[in-house]
């Protein structure tokens, strides 16, 4: 683990050379490393929490937001899951060497579309300490080096973190470059290591608009951006009212600060008589401040006075706080157009009865993931059964939804011939 007095380029060098024996390892070896990592995160739990509660300590000094500071967090339980979803990585089957395809030409060449490993990828985050482990875990199982910059906010917790996952790889016979962090040397240090050409392969960002922005400035490595996630739920005419509120309020109120909550509630406007009084209610009741639009506000009854006014701001805006925007609308058309306008890309929900609503809604709203009568805080690498996630991607090239093992992957074309030539 590189961490003290080498140069970014150094370390994404000895990163590249660790990446070719990463990419030649078996599957055993690779499983061996990941349950070495994740064993030494339940035998080191005491360590690991007392360097995150000096992380937790300044982070509350320094006046870190809420989310960012339930972000940083971690306890014996957060541990346990990171651990448990190291194991559920390694029990994946291992995607280097798939065939995607084969073929025989005319020729007589046997072709052969193989799943191979990215190389060195290089993840940037905010906050949160989990990544260092989750990202190390899909990178070794993978077939990838990965190279970890964390924030400042989370210094001592990665540090404990990425020794953990830099020692496993080394107990099992791999190279410890395999896992490399680089710390401190603010945007000057971002810059370099977004330009290391040749040598880093992917870049994946997780964090807020000004890390994106960052990153685009001076990136000529490819960059897979983990975008915002201002996440809609659209509760249709004729839904399950019940059902509709269960969702509502999980998809804002079960874990705000994340990427995949519920930012505007949109309802119909047949369903907003009776849906609007009973959840601005329970939403009211469950701490969220609640910005609306006038159609919202007639039909609130005694809340109306307590309710905010809806800017177009807020249509726009990813919270990751206990703050909804919602409208009325007159149709799942209507809806669908909010949605594609205000949307980031990441996560929408429709609560329905209807067939021809929900197929509508899946078929014309554009975002990587689609839910019908389900939350958005589904969307979640190990929920989907991928083990973990390197992030959540917006884009449509390369990956797009959870950055998973799969996607940590790209292939080659392996021909086989007798002596063929072409004429």
């Amino acid at each position: 683990m590189a961490t003290t007095a080498k140069s970014v380029a150094d370390v994404c060098a000895e990163a590249r050379v660790a990446s070719r024996a990463l990419a030649t390892a078996s599957d055993a070896v690779k499983d061996a490393a990941l349950e070495a990592m994740a064993s030494a995160l339940e035998t080191r739990l005491d360590e690991i929490l007392e360097a995150n509660a000096r992380d937790m300590e300044a982070g509350a000094e320094a006046g870190l937001a809420p989310a960012l500071l339930d972000r940083l967090r971690l306890d014996g339980e957060r541990v346990a899951a990171i651990a448990a979803g190291v194991r559920a990585i390694a029990a994946l089957p291992d995607p280097v060497g798939e065939v995607l395809e084969g073929w025989r030409l005319e020729s007589g060449l046997e072709m052969r579309k193989v799943r191979v490993p990215l190389g060195v990828v290089a993840v940037v985050y905010e906050a949160r300490p989990n990544v260092t482990i989750d990202c190390s875990a899909l990178c070794l199982k993978s077939g990838n080096a990965i190279v970890l910059r964390g924030s400042s906010s989370a210094t001592h917790s990665n540090a404990v973190l990425a020794e953990v996952a830099a020692s496993a790889v080394e107990s099992a016979g791999l190279p410890r470059a395999a896992v490399s962090l680089v710390a401190g040397g603010g945007r000057s240090e971002l810059a370099e290591l977004a330009t290391q050409e040749g040598v880093v392969d992917l870049i994946i960002p997780r964090g807020g608009e000004g890390l994106k922005a960052a990153l685009q400035e001076v990136a000529t490595v490819p960059v897979i951006y983990a975008a915002a996630g201002n996440c809609h739920v659209f509760v249709d005419a004729g839904a399950d009212l019940d059902m509709a509120e269960r969702i509502v309020l999980n998809a804002k109120v079960q874990r705000p600060g994340v990427c995949n909550s519920a930012e505007t509630l949109l309802v119909h406007a047949d369903a907003a008589p009776e849906f609007l009084p009973r959840v601005l209610r329970a939403l009211r009741e469950a701490g969220v401040e609640l910005r609306v639009d006038a159609r919202a506000r007639a039909l609130a009854g005694e809340l109306a006075d307590t309710l905010g006014e809806a800017t177009e701001e807020d249509w726009a805006t990813e919270y990751l706080a206990l703050i909804l925007a919602v409208r009325v609308v007159d149709s799942a058309e209507e809806a669908i157009d909010h949605v594609n306008r205000y949307g980031s890309g990441h996560s929408e929900a429709i609560v329905t009865d209807s067939t021809a609503s929900a197929e509508r809604f899946t078929h014309a709203v554009d975002a990587a993931c689609v839910y019908v009568n389900a939350s958005t805080r589904f969307t979640d690498g190990g929920v989907f059964g991928m083990g973990a996630e390197i992030g959540n991607s917006t884009q449509k090239l390369h990956a797009r939804g959870p950055v998973a093992v799969r996607e940590l992957t790209t292939y080659k074309y392996v021909a086989e011939g007798t002596g063929q030539i072409r004429e």
